[in-house]
């Protein structure tokens, strides 16, 4: 199995694959509230594709875009809010199939009370 494959990666996997050392990924985690992997029971770290996705971008910011650390999370989270209006547009452009669905769901509410 390459590491591509892999559902979930260590910090020296991680840190490999980004280039950077454990000890900056650990001080990113402390930086940045949005860069939080998952911890198996003993404490290890655990990082997913997203994780992996999102230190690659702080990475760039950083280092390529030249972005101060304070730059880099409001990067960051402005890109964030972006995406998550996006996402509320999409949202909202399918509210007919929404009240569609709520009212199949009101419905058959309806007929589980008169079946009861």
């Amino acid at each position: 199995m390459t590491l591509a494959e892999k559902k979930y990666h260590s910090i020296s996997e991680v840190s490999r694959m980004v280039g950077v050392e454990p000890y900056v990924l650990r001080y990113w985690e402390s930086e940045f509230r949005l860069l939080r992997p998952a911890r198996r029971e003993s404490g290890q770290r655990r990082y997913n594709q997203e994780d992996v996705d999102t230190i690659n971008r702080i990475r760039h910011l950083l280092y390529v875009e030249k972005f101060s650390i304070a730059g880099a999370r409001a990067k960051l989270l402005e890109e964030r809010s972006k995406k998550e209006r996006q996402l509320n547009l999409e949202f909202d452009a399918n509210v007919p199939a929404l009240k569609v669905i709520q009212e199949i769901k009101k419905e058959l509410k309806d007929l589980l009370r008169i079946l009861k």
